[in-house]
């Protein structure tokens, strides 16, 4: 997928939940799974998407809850929805991240400049920001697939 087309696939999941991030179950390519939504007056039925990052040679995962919140949030129960939801800090427990400010890919990305020159094929830089996390990763190809409710990377074919 081209830097274009990747730049449009992270602008449609702007401000969507992400569900999961995380390796595929063989380690190579770096998965999430945003699930979507649109206003119920629209017709669009809610779905869930995978984009694969494939030939994914880092990822970076950093918090971006500040260190604050983070000390309010260690209680147990807030990774719990239902026993968290009155408690003071950030609640783990809704199982998921807004993708908000959202993804963006990084131009001339040095990091992906060095990969593509050591490998020999094409690598990005890409950039997701969720109110709980930013995500760096440095991959060769996107791509991007409607999965199943209750899809899990343990369960992919």
């Amino acid at each position: 997928m081209d830097v274009a087309a990747s730049e449009r696939a992270l602008d449609e999941a702007f401000d969507h939940a992400v569900v999961y991030h995380g390796f595929t179950d063989y380690m190579r390519d770096y998965e999430v799974i945003v699930h979507m939504t649109a206003d119920p007056g629209t017709g669009i039925a809610p779905a869930y998407f995978r984009y694969l990052f494939r030939y994914c040679v880092e990822a970076d995962c950093r918090t971006t809850v500040r260190p604050e919140v983070w000390r309010d949030s260690l209680d147990d129960r807030l990774i719990d929805h239902e026993t968290g939801v009155d408690l003071d800090g950030y609640v783990w427990g809704v199982k998921w991240h807004c993708l908000y400010p959202g993804g963006q890919v990084v131009a001339d990305s040095s990091r992906a400049q060095a990969w593509a020159q050591t490998i020999g094929i094409d690598f990005h830089e890409v950039c997701l920001t969720t109110n709980a996390h930013e995500l760096t990763l440095v991959f060769s190809d996107l791509q991007v697939n409607e999965v199943d409710i209750g899809y899990t990377p343990w369960s992919a074919d």
